[in-house]
């Protein structure tokens, strides 16, 4: 995997945007580079809006279609009312992003967190249908446990290629609990994903890192929000060593691990995209690992 492709941007914040904002975004994604671009159903008011903004703006032709990598994602009902992994919902909703990206095939189609009603022979009768259609060449999930993921393949024969998860330095749970595995009182120590990080390498599943930047579930950037400023000290001072960004450094935290997790963006600015580019790049030391992670408020023990 190049370091370019270790970026990924999404497309969730692009319905607001004038279509040459969007042109200019793409074009400066793929002059750093990037080749995959990440949508949601639901992105854009939940009646896939975001996938139809990409596309007519866009206007892709089969060439450069056949150049790029889109993913989506399907599953959460929207308005707020629940999940639906059935299989007459997962086939509608991914034929839908079809219509809507103007594509032919979906590179990668995940099913969008979770749902607890699932049944996985439906998912896999979903599955199977779009794949021997040629609609869907992969499927992966988001934000599912090592078990979700195993209840999955009781039925599901395909690969899972992609876990979408929330992780960066103001989100580090997926790595903080094994550093800290069996610390009775130490908060940090409560396992929320059932090892999932040693489940995703020992089976080959890419992990792709969402929101790297955000504090907590959407609480603020951890270069701007307040209560963060050992972790801004320090990004700085390894920023300026290194001759690059804040940006970059906290793209190369994530990048450094050798998982080899792929980064997906949710800016809007094409400079924030180049810079983590210039981050997958770089290779921190571990000194350098721990220290941006222990800047972060987290304890190694």
């Amino acid at each position: 995997m190049s370091d370019a492709a270790r970026i990924g941007l999404g497309m969730m914040r692009i319905e607001t945007l004038r279509a040459e904002e969007i042109r200019e975004l793409y074009a400066g994604a793929r002059d750093a580079g990037v080749t995959l671009f990440d949508h949601a159903d639901i992105y854009g008011g939940g009646d896939h809006g975001c996938e139809r903004r990409f596309a007519e703006a866009l206007r892709l032709t089969a060439a450069e279609r056949g150049e790029i990598v889109l993913q989506t994602k399907c599953g959460i009902r929207p308005g707020k009312h629940g999940f639906d992994f059935s299989a007459e919902y997962i086939v509608r909703r991914a034929e839908e992003s079809l219509q809507a990206l103007g594509t032919d095939y979906l590179d990668v189609l995940m099913l969008h967190r979770p749902d607890t009603l699932v049944e996985p022979e439906e998912v896999a009768a979903a599955f199977n249908a779009l794949e021997e259609s040629g609609k869907v060449r992969s499927f992966g999930v988001s934000n599912h446990t090592a078990r979700q993921i195993e209840l999955l393949k009781t039925s599901v024969t395909q690969p899972i290629a992609v876990n979408q998860v929330q992780f960066g330095l103001g989100h580090a749970a997926l790595v903080a609990q094994g550093i800290a595995a069996n610390m009775e009182g130490l908060k940090q120590s409560a396992d929320r994903d059932g090892g999932l990080l040693e489940y995703a390498r020992i089976k080959g599943i890419t992990l792709e890192a969402w929101s790297p930047f955000q504090r907590g579930f959407f609480k603020g950037s951890i270069f701007e929000q307040g209560g963060l400023r050992e972790l801004q000290r320090v990004l700085g001072r390894i920023a300026a060593e290194h001759g690059t960004t804040p940006t970059a450094i906290a793209t190369a935290w994530i990048t450094r691990h050798p998982a080899k997790m792929r980064v997906v963006l949710g800016s809007t600015r094409v400079h924030r995209v180049a810079e983590a580019v210039v981050g997958a790049q770089l290779q921190l030391t571990r000194a350098e690992w721990y220290e941006l992670f222990v800047a972060a408020g987290y304890e190694v023990p």
